[in-house]
């Protein structure tokens, strides 16, 4: 596994946003209380100027290079996040059906709650059977 090395701040509309990553991989987007010590690179750059980018309406999907550090199911689970259309949401059983387990739904919602890449893996558009949104690992 490769270790983050290097990191960044972001003050996003939504409060600070934690960057870690190695040169060639994001691992980590997180929302913080405060900013810290940086050490940008070419990549946290990049993911400056595509959140700015996504926080101004311009961008829709993410480009960056992404370390999506867990399980083969939660790999899964955060891939098939990335290809929900910008701005929809999915219930955790919708989203469970959609993987081909309706079964898998209480899985899912665990794999939701481990994404360490927030906004970038969209885990906050995914939402309880009635509408609301529950259990955002970053608060609701």
């Amino acid at each position: 596994m490769l270790i983050p090395e290097y990191i960044a701040f972001y003050e996003s509309p939504l409060g600070w946003m934690e960057l870690k990553a190695s040169a060639e991989q994001l691992h980590s987007a997180r929302f913080v209380t405060a900013k810290g010590q940086q050490r940008l690179t070419p990549l946290l750059k990049d993911a400056h100027r595509q959140l700015q980018e996504y926080f101004v309406g311009k961008r829709k999907d993410f480009d960056l290079p992404l370390y999506l550090n867990g399980t083969a199911f939660q790999q899964s689970v955060w891939q098939q996040l990335r290809k929900l259309p910008y701005a929809e949401t999915i219930s955790y059983i919708n989203l469970a059906r959609t993987m081909g387990d309706e079964k898998a739904t209480r899985a899912v919602a665990a794999a939701n709650a481990k994404n360490q890449i927030a906004l970038i893996v969209p885990c906050h558009r995914v939402i309880g059977s009635d509408g609301k949104p529950v259990g955002y690992a970053w608060e609701i």
